[in-house]
């Protein structure tokens, strides 16, 4: 459920957190320190943390605050079960490979269809898998979520969607009639404000009814319950970064003084 108070207070013991437990690696760079200075190089590598940290520390917890009551069921880095048919395991091989030769197109209900036909057929195939970024449940559909923060190619997305399958088979494993979804989500739009279309996840990922992609404010209204949320969570950022101002800039200090 969104609410602001809350989703500002997880973002302020984020930050603070950071800022406690940040210690930046050795990293000798004569030439960037000499043309940009030394305070410039740490404010960046600070930055640089805080970029990669996002994924897990702020937006895997924002998302479960706003799913909890929207869903029957929620979850963050839900293990997945490495058990999967061998042909179901040779499905998805050809269900790739048809993509990448432009023989089909992806289309999520029909690739389901294909892995449900062989969710249990042949011999016992074992993979490790990585978890569900986010798991839901609503009603009888299970939504198993991988969560991006950058701009994948062309390699990436196969990638994904070989996990969003594999997925798919696990769970169908053990019960084939299970209704499941997989999605690719990324919390922003790093082309905004014109739309999502990285050309390298065309012939890869359905983006129809059952789209397996979710990029900003179609993954945070997706997450609550199809409400139009996403400018106020925008909003609560914006009211954080202001209210700690003044205690970013005091730890900021730490890395100008002296030039």
């Amino acid at each position: 459920m969104f609410v602001p108070d809350e989703i500002e207070e997880t973002l302020e013991q984020a930050l603070r957190r950071r800022m406690r437990n940040y210690n930046p690696e050795p990293s000798d760079k004569p030439f960037h320190a000499r043309l940009l200075g030394e305070d410039r190089m740490a404010l960046y590598s600070f930055i640089h943390s805080i970029n990669t940290n996002f994924g897990t520390a702020i937006f895997e917890r924002l998302a479960m605050q706003i799913a909890i009551g929207e869903f029957n069921e929620v979850e963050l880095q839900r293990k997945v079960s490495g058990a999967l048919s061998t042909e179901a395991q040779s499905e998805i091989t050809r269900i790739i490979n048809d993509l990448t030769a432009s023989r089909t197109v992806p289309n999520h209900a029909a690739e389901m269809d294909r892995l449900r036909r062989y969710a249990q057929s042949g011999g016992r195939a074992e993979k490790k898998m990585p978890n569900a970024d986010v798991f839901l449940v609503k009603g009888d559909t299970m939504f198993m979520i991988e969560m991006k923060t950058t701009k994948p190619n062309m390699g990436g997305f196969r990638a994904y969607k070989q996990d969003l399958l594999e997925w798919a088979a696990a769970v169908l494993y053990e019960n084939p009639e299970a209704d499941v979804r997989t999605i690719v989500a990324l919390p922003y739009n790093p082309y905004a404000p014109r739309p999502y279309s990285r050309w390298t996840m065309r012939g890869m990922l359905d983006r129809g009814d059952q789209s397996q992609i979710l990029v900003a404010e179609g993954f945070w209204n997706f997450l609550a319950g199809g409400k139009d949320i996403y400018q106020d969570l925008l909003d609560c950022f914006e009211r954080v970064g202001i209210r700690m101002g003044n205690e970013i800039d005091a730890y900021f200090e730490r890395f100008t003084q002296g030039r």
